[in-house]
């Protein structure tokens, strides 16, 4: 998804967020990267170009995001935490050898479960774990 400067301001100001230099990068980094960045990645690409950037600036400004819900965390393994600017329902599978995480469509996350009966659930996921075709078709 690539937004305009002027969009990503926008977006922000919606969510009462003051659009800085930064913030606006971090997101416009994070939406033109469908590959689920860690914030190493972030840092590692926006650096170049911005030479004061910290990573707990990174790290902050996710953070604020993920507060107002235009940013997902995605944890599909314990010690590896990954970014998301689609925060639309939908689903993840991560290959076990080349470590690409792609999004698929689900239908609902609806899922029936009376175990859960009188819990209050703030946040549903669905992750996949396996071997990609790309990586299956590489033996």
């Amino acid at each position: 998804m690539n937004l305009s400067t002027e969009d990503i301001k926008v977006h922000l100001l919606k969510h009462n967020i003051k659009p800085s230099y930064h913030r606006v990068a971090i997101l416009r980094c994070l939406l033109s990267n469908k590959d689920h960045p860690s914030v190493d990645k972030i840092y590692n690409e926006l650096v170049k170009e911005m030479p004061t950037l910290s990573k707990t600036t990174v790290y902050n400004t996710l953070s604020l995001f993920c507060g107002v819900n235009i940013v997902r965390v995605i944890t599909i393994e314990e010690n590896e935490t990954r970014y998301d600017g689609d925060v639309s329902d939908h689903g993840h599978f991560k290959c076990e050898k080349c470590k690409t995480i792609y999004d698929f469509q689900i239908k609902s996350l609806d899922f029936e479960i009376d175990d859960l009966s009188g819990f209050k659930i703030n946040e549903k996921n669905v992750y996949y774990k396996g071997i990609c075709p790309k990586c299956l078709n590489n033996k």
